[in-house]
């Protein structure tokens, strides 16, 4: 594949989630469109066909010492999303590449055709200590372009091999397809899934996370994964005051009856670009309740739209923080999701025999 492809899709099915391109917070310049009444203005919003870049990294496992997070590592195959979630908390991160947290987030997506070859050696290495890797911590790796380039089942297939534990976040039913991985790490308790369902209302759903998968069959994957032997979690997440946070109990307890065995809810974070983002997409999708909506996050955060301290950042203060919170807890344990899963299994990694080389013995026991 070149090093930048594009992929036309059909936009009239399937929006983006936001039209806005904001400019690169770490630009010196910025251009501003100004109409002097000559109407010399084309049309501002930009071109919507999904660009694929090559990365040339030569690394693949992302470390954190984040004390918010339950996990020391991740990989993401891909950087960008396009499944256009206005809410997401990765956006940001696509300033680091030269491009927009907005739009440039949903099109230009990077992806890393050497993932798997980059994660059998950095787990062959003698200094590897295993831990369980979170493969999504970022961004989806089942968004649609997976279905093209395959790269996160290449990644199972290595962690398969190792013997390594992987914990798997996604909103997409795309990854039934690697059940058949996923249930036979399970059996070795090396694997399992967390599924997204923010909302059950498919319309809020479209215009928050336009190309993800629908509510229904979020749920259905819930069940089909459940039914195969993988355990199954759901992140009621993020919980967005005033949008989606009465929907609550009502998640966990579908979530519940779909086979789920656990569940986490987060609060709403806007970092960076997110905020003004979250605030366009606010007064374009629900006008008469934007303002409501905006001061029932500042509660939440001290008075700001985002709280970056460790410790608070996914959980809010607050009256309203603490009475969500309560909430969760108490629909957590009435539905049976309120279990902590058993720590998947580190002590089998094991490295792979290579194959042989040329002129090598081979054995002749059966």
């Amino acid at each position: 594949m070149n090093s930048r492809t594009i992929i036309p899709r059909n936009t009239s099915f399937a929006p983006r989630g936001t039209p806005q391109d904001p400019a690169n917070r770490f630009e010196a310049t910025s251009t501003d469109p100004f109409d002097d009444g000559w109407d010399t203005l084309v049309d501002p919003t930009p071109p919507q066909d999904t660009i694929l870049i090559r990365d040339a990294s030569r690394s693949i496992i992302s470390h954190n010492d984040s004390p918010d997070l339950g996990f020391d590592r991740g990989l993401n195959p891909y950087r960008g999303c396009e499944h256009g979630c206005i809410y997401c908390y990765a956006r940001p991160t696509h300033a680091y590449l030269g491009f927009s947290a907005g739009l440039d987030f949903e099109t230009k997506l990077i992806f890393k055709p050497e993932a798997a070859q980059l994660l059998e050696r950095e787990l062959s290495r003698k200094s590897y200590i295993p831990a369980p890797i979170v493969l999504g911590s970022n961004t989806d790796p089942y968004q649609p372009v997976e279905r093209q380039l395959k790269l996160t089942r290449a990644v199972l297939d290595v962690l398969d091999r190792f013997n390594h534990p992987v914990s798997v976040i996604t909103k997409s039913a795309g990854v039934l397809r690697d059940a058949d991985i996923l249930a036979r790490m399970a059996g070795r308790n090396l694997a399992r899934v967390h599924l997204s369902i923010t909302t059950l209302d498919a319309r809020l759903a479209r215009a928050m996370e336009p190309r993800a998968a629908t509510p229904s069959r979020r749920l259905a994957t819930v069940a089909m994964l459940s039914e195969a032997g993988i355990p199954v979690g759901v992140l009621a997440a993020p919980m967005i005051p005033g949008v989606n946070d009465s929907e609550l109990e009502a998640i966990l307890e579908a979530s519940a009856k779909a086979g789920a065995r656990s569940a986490s809810a987060i609060l709403l974070r806007l970092p960076h670009e997110v905020g003004a983002l979250f605030e366009d997409w606010l007064h374009r999708t629900m006008p008469e309740r934007a303002r409501h909506v905006l001061s029932l996050i500042r509660q939440t955060r001290g008075g700001a739209l985002n709280d970056a301290k460790f410790g608070s950042r996914f959980k809010g203060s607050g009256p309203y923080a603490d009475l969500l919170a309560a909430r969760f807890r108490r629909a957590a344990a009435q539905y049976g999701l309120n279990h902590a899963p058993a720590p998947l299994d580190c002590a089998a990694f094991a490295r792979p025999n290579p194959p042989p080389g040329p002129g090598t013995q081979l054995s002749l026991a059966f």
